[in-house]
Formats: C-alpha cells, structure tokens, sequence
C-alpha cells in the first residue's frame, strides 16, 4: 500500500493550524518545498521530512500513523470555516480535512497592500475565483489586472502568480482550487 505523503503532510500541517509559509519558516526549508510536497510532485528524504515534521512539531512514526477520514459533512456555517491562513491574509477553508477531497475552497480577505509574497507561486492543478469587495491585483505569468467586485479569474496553476489587494479596504475573494494544494 502506498501513502499519500503530500495529502497527509497538508492534513497534518491544516490540523495544527499552519499555513505553508509559517510551516516551511519553523523548519528552515522554502515555501515551494513544502508546496511540492503536498502536491506530491517531490519525496523528501527521511532527514527532510523528520525536519519538516518538526517544525510542527510531530514526530515521524506518529506522522505515519495517523489514519486521516474523509468528511462526510455537507454544509458549513460561516463560524465553521477553517482559518488556514496567518498575519493580513485570512483563508477560511470549507472543511477542515480536505484528505481524499479534490476541490478547495476558500474565503479570502485581503487587507490593505497585503500580498502573498514577492516570489510567485506555482503548483499543480487549476484555480479561480470572484471578487466580492476591495480591489485585488492579480499577477499571472507577464500578465497584471486589477480586479474589483464581480470581477473574476481562472488560470492553470503551474503559471507563477500572485495576489496583492490595492486600496485603502480590505479585500474580500470567494476561490477554488483543484487539486487542493494550498
């Protein structure tokens, strides 16, 4: 039988409340490490997965023998929603296991000239989303748009890319992302 690293290091890393970045800072390795991993695009060696786990901190065969279930629930009231994200940006996820799911959704707020990062992001799969309110700029590729209320995005996510929120509000982003790699 194999096992799903990359889903159940994302489920580990969810379940004690980290986003990639805060998790990849504990450990001494980048953001992109810990985003191939998860999307199951690298193996790390023992010694590199033994240093990940320890920036959560957990350890190895406690790591393995987690046996993550499928969430059966359907609906979720907004006080439910699974805060994934730290600092200016906030990521409320629907679900707060998404092992075995291929879709993730989140709500987004942006404040004021937050951003994710001046290196770009690339993973596996597709993303998308609408703006509910602010104004949000979205770098993909050489391209750069400034998208306000009901303006929308949708590109494959193996193109870099980033998000700032530009105005003096915050910004406000219904999105989806397939597989679930953030």
């Amino acid at each position: 039988m194999e096992i799903d690293l990359g889903n159940r290091l994302r489920y580990v890393r969810i379940r004690h409340k980290l986003s990639q970045r805060a998790l990849a800072k504990r450990a001494g390795v980048t953001n992109s490490t810990i985003s191939l991993i998860e999307s199951n695009h690298t193996n790390p060696s023992v010694g590199a997965l033994k240093r990940i786990l320890d920036g959560i901190p957990i350890g190895l065969a406690e790591f393995f023998a987690i046996e993550p279930t499928i969430s059966k629930k359907v609906f979720y009231q907004a006080k439910e929603l699974t805060e994934i994200g730290r600092g200016a940006i906030s990521f409320r996820q629907v679900g707060d296991n998404l092992f075995g799911r291929s879709l993730q959704i989140l709500f987004e707020t942006y404040q004021p000239g937050a951003d994710t990062g001046q290196i770009l992001l690339t993973h596996k799969g597709e993303e998308g989303g609408i703006v509910l309110s602010g104004r949000l700029e979205v770098t993909v590729g050489d391209e750069r748009h400034i998208l306000g209320p009901g303006d929308a995005y949708y590109f494959e996510s193996h193109r870099p890319h980033r998000f700032r929120c530009v105005g003096r509000a915050p910004c406000e982003i219904i999105s989806a992302c397939t597989p679930p790699t953030f």
